[in-house]
């Protein structure tokens, strides 16, 4: 997820914040305040219930990243947005139970949290107002989270719940995958209806602006099922194809005794390539990037030389020609990589980019291949 802010890490997991979460923070704190404008005690009572509601998300997502590491699914990252949260795996389950163990532990963590808020709640004077709402909001808010994402529509939690079970009895991911993510459309085609009617019919109440949530919730829901499914084809796609049936043999390789200079005239400015490989007589020496060539004073690029700024090979990932493209892209992702050379008996015989990757995907599913 793009046009995010990293603001730290836990337990070894990168915490980031989307742009569109600035925009719920501000509109829940608002929504908290009224009509209590002029107070700045309310005030403060609406900014602290928000961060902690924040603070309630990032516990629900770090369940399912612990949990998730802990049957070894990897994660990445996770990310607030205008929705809650989002925890990026660079590999999916490969058991329905870890599956299952997975999605499930987010969704108790927030109905443990809202049970907690609400026997807080219990033992609150009523005398201080703002705190005492503060809490019931919290627990409220907890135990509609841990209720929405059981919903089983894929992708939310209860989704992913519910492919973990078709998953397990059918012993079929892509078929289970498939109905998940059908589920998951007919559910947002519904937030969507019902919102509509909401807007017109305003039933016990409720305002047009609680009918065009609904149908925003419902819109992003339908692109999230139909996104997904699209990539857990690509991955299956991807998981039939080696490194050698997927790589490029298009790729610019400098030996390691030329200085940056030439490097930079001859092959960065005539090919437009961030990343070179280093070889000597089709030996692989490691790699250069223009992050590498940066480091150096551009003074001096006339006497340094290559191998004196490469990644060296025992530093690089590599692929091998028979390895399968999926769990190359799998590698990329966890070592944040675009390119990775293919190598066979220590020399290169190709390059396997992301971009690519994406083209070639594109290919297949434009041509119905």
């Amino acid at each position: 997820m793009g046009s995010a802010l990293n603001i730290g890490k836990l337990f070894g997991i990168q915490l980031r914040l989307h742009y569109t979460w600035f925009i719920i923070f501000v509109f829940l704190t608002v929504l908290l305040v009224s009509p209590h404008w002029l107070s700045p005690l309310w005030w403060i009572t609406g900014i602290i219930t928000c961060l902690l509601f924040f603070a309630s998300v990032i516990a629900h997502e770090l369940a399912h990243s612990l949990v998730g590491r802990a049957n070894g699914i990897p994660i990445k990252s996770i990310t607030l947005f205008i929705f809650g949260g989002v925890a990026q795996m660079t590999r999916e389950a490969t058991r329905p139970i870890a599956e299952f163990k997975m999605a499930a532990a987010g969704p108790i963590c927030s109905l443990v949290i809202g049970c907690l808020f609400g026997l807080l709640w219990l033992f609150t004077p009523i005398t201080i107002e703002p705190i005492a709402i503060m809490v019931q909001w919290l627990a409220f808010i907890n135990v509609a989270l841990a209720i929405f994402n059981f919903i089983p529509g894929f992708p939310l939690d209860g989704g992913r719940v519910f492919r973990s079970l078709l998953w397990h009895f059918t012993g079929n991911y892509q078929r289970s995958t498939l109905i998940a993510t059908q589920v998951g459309r007919v559910v947002g085609y519904l937030f969507i209806l019902g919102g509509i009617l909401i807007a017109f019919l305003r039933p016990f109440g409720m305002s047009w602006f609680n009918g065009l949530w609904l149908v925003f919730i419902g819109w992003f829901l339908e692109n999230a099922a139909s996104a997904s499914y699209r990539q857990s084809q690509f991955r299956e796609t991807l998981h039939r194809f080696t490194a050698s049936q997927v790589m490029t043999s298009d790729y610019p390789v400098v030996p390691s005794d030329i200085t940056i200079s030439r490097l930079v005239q001859e092959y960065v400015l005539v090919s437009g390539r961030h990343f070179l490989l280093v070889a000597d007589e089709g030996q692989l020496k490691g790699i250069v990037t223009l992050h590498n060539i940066k480091t150096i004073p551009q003074g001096n690029w006339g006497v340094t030389q290559v191998k004196e700024i490469m990644i060296p090979i025992n530093k690089l990932k590599v692929a091998y020609p028979d390895q399968d493209a999926l769990s190359i892209l799998e590698q990329m992702d966890d070592d944040d990589m675009n390119q990775m050379p293919v190598v066979s008996e220590g020399r290169v015989i190709g390059l396997i980019a992301r971009d690519n990757l994406i083209r070639f995907l594109r290919i297949r599913s434009e041509s119905g291949i």
